[in-house]
């Protein structure tokens, strides 16, 4: 009896190193794909956190780079802290293009490690809009379409440092797109005149969209400032349900990224429903319409129109 048991003992652990021994052969072969893939690219290896960033330069290099982003679309990146895997595509990149003014403070920490990579802050030049109540910057900039305008020509100015031979290829896609980031400009403001003035409120939990408001004449309200500081108080909760009630709003929204239960309670207390999901921090899902950054900004404002009008 003793003898199955020490037999039934070995074959166990046999199977136990055997096991072991796949699944960490599995990792490294995983490991090795990725920085063979990441090797091999053809053009520029370009890095951005949000995936935002990531369209915006696809738009700008064309065929002559790669691209990929940091923080999955469901993630805020203000709490997206850098995995060993990630910071290893941002040491092998060309260029890490990220936005600045806060938005990635989890992740600055862990860049120092990348010091040969040229990490672009893509707000550079733009006259920043304060917190509530601070002279922190907010780093939306991006949801105001002629900001986005300075993010291209940040872009394209990198990609011309690093890759002269192509300047002309990037001055040309620089140049379409910022026409078409011109026409979104128009479409928005268009359609948000078809809103009564006196709905041109936003109300949502971060109140991420100041620079969206300032462009296109809303006033914007959130729980809180940012996802960092996120806490949802009866005194946050209060002040936005009184807020509400005292402008008779058709309509309040909520972030794709960001749990509903704190709308929903503003919701509730006010009979006022939730009249769409908007896109802050993340383009929408692969294949939907805010796949991009223009149908993203389009996806956003006929949310609001619906709600609001």
């Amino acid at each position: 009896m003793s003898k199955l048991i020490n037999l039934k003992s070995k074959s166990f652990l046999l199977i136990a190193l055997i096991t072991i021994l796949i699944f960490t052969t599995g990792c490294n072969a995983s490991s090795d794909i990725a920085n063979q893939s990441n090797d091999n690219i053809e053009g520029l290896k370009i890095v951005t956190s949000i995936s935002i960033l990531a369209d915006m330069v696809k738009n700008v290099v064309g065929d002559k780079g790669h691209v990929v982003y940091i923080v999955p679309r469901s993630d805020n990146p203000e709490d997206h802290e850098i995995l060993p895997s990630e910071l290893q595509k941002i040491i092998n990149a060309d260029v890490f293009f990220m936005n600045g003014w806060g938005l990635e403070s989890s992740m600055e920490r862990a860049l120092g490690n990348a010091e040969n990579t040229p990490i672009i802050s893509l707000t550079e030049g733009i006259t920043p809009i304060p917190l509530v109540d601070s002279d922190i910057p907010d780093p939306h900039a991006w949801l105001d379409a002629r900001l986005a305008i300075i993010y291209i020509v940040n872009i394209r100015d990198t990609l011309i440092m690093l890759d002269p031979d192509n300047e002309q290829i990037y001055r040309e896609n620089a140049e379409a797109y910022i026409e078409q980031l011109k026409i979104l400009d128009d479409w928005i403001r268009e359609q948000v005149s078809l809103i009564p003035e006196k709905n041109r409120i936003i109300v949502i939990s971060e109140n991420a969209f100041k620079y969206y408001g300032a462009a296109y004449g809303f006033q914007t309200e959130g729980i809180w400032e940012l996802n960092s500081h996120e806490e949802g108080t009866p005194q946050q909760i209060s002040r936005i349900v009184n807020l509400v009630r005292a402008n008779n709003l058709p309509a309040i929204f909520v972030e794709t990224t960001i749990n509903r239960r704190y709308m929903q309670i503003i919701a509730n207390e006010t009979g006022v429903p939730i009249a769409g999901e908007v896109f802050t921090d993340a383009l929408g899902h692969r294949g939907s319409d805010a796949d991009t950054y223009i149908g993203y900004m389009k996806h956003n404002t006929e949310v609001f129109v619906r709600g609001l009008r």
